[in-house]
């Protein structure tokens, strides 16, 4: 028997090809994690704009971008789009509380703080506020996002990375 009680969370860089792999998990993230927050149509709009803007794989290429793994599979990534700013963060419905989510924020935090940024910000939607608000974050303005026919709310949110111990 191979399963295992407790799999193993580790991280790593994206890999080339990995993209529609991501994708598949941004897209479970949204329609499974959000629908609390988000009516159906706006969760619709926010995969559709994402798309439209660029598709994820160039986001994700051109962005500093780390895999969350569960004994070797995939189960989350997180971005940073500028050395003091988080541009993605999703963790796939089936690995939601187990630690992920915090592996890849850690990281990413201690990469800006290591890029030399003495803050981090994010835009996080309604139903990620609270995650970031548990790990210091503070909200600085709530903004309202057109995604075709339809409004999303997210909030942006800082973190001073100033001192060790907020990036252990």
């Amino acid at each position: 028997m191979s399963a295992e009680a407790n799999p193993q969370l580790a991280l790593r860089p994206m890999l080339p090809g990995e993209a529609p792999l991501l994708e598949e998990i941004f897209v479970a993230s949204i329609m499974e994690l959000t629908q609390d927050d988000y009516e159906i149509e706006q969760q619709e709009a926010w995969i559709a704009k994402t798309n439209a803007d660029g598709p994820l794989a160039k986001m994700l290429a051109d962005h500093t971008t780390i895999v969350a793994t569960m004994s070797g599979s995939p189960v989350g990534f997180g971005s940073l789009e500028s050395d003091d700013k988080i541009g993605l963060l999703y963790v796939h419905p089936a690995a939601v509380e187990r630690g992920a989510g915090t592996l890849l924020a850690d990281a990413l935090e201690k990469i800006a703080a290591g890029r030399g940024a003495e803050d981090l910000s994010v835009d996080a939607s309604d139903s990620a506020y609270d995650f970031f608000n548990k790990r210091g974050y503070a909200a600085q303005q709530r903004n309202s996002v057109r995604c075709g026919d339809e409004w999303l709310s997210n909030t942006t949110m800082k973190k001073t990375l100033s001192g060790p111990e907020t990036v252990q």
